[in-house]
């Protein structure tokens, strides 16, 4: 968001936030954060990557999640139909 100096609309934004169906799938992923960090986990410069994409019927429960550095989490490539290509380590 820019820098602005008048207050952010915060209900605004949650009212939109429910209108598009984002605001179930944000709650899923606090309460997985909030597990996390509840268990004394560090994810300090981490990221939190599914076992089994949502994508592809992964869920958010803490079985399903890990913690991956973002340049291993972050670094794959997608076909031209948005899929994720399989990346095949360079030995």
């Amino acid at each position: 968001m820019p820098y602005v100096t008048k207050k952010r609309p915060y209900k605004k934004e949650y009212e939109q936030q429910k209108e598009r169906g984002e605001q179930p799938s944000r709650n899923a992923r606090a309460r997985a954060r909030y597990a996390i960090d509840k268990k004394g986990i560090d994810r300090t410069g981490k990221d939190i990557d599914h076992v089994i994409p949502l994508s592809k019927g992964g869920t958010n429960n803490p079985s399903n999640l890990k913690l991956k550095a973002p340049k291993s989490n972050r670094s794959f490539t997608r076909n031209s139909d948005h899929t994720v290509k399989v990346n095949k380590s360079k030995k």
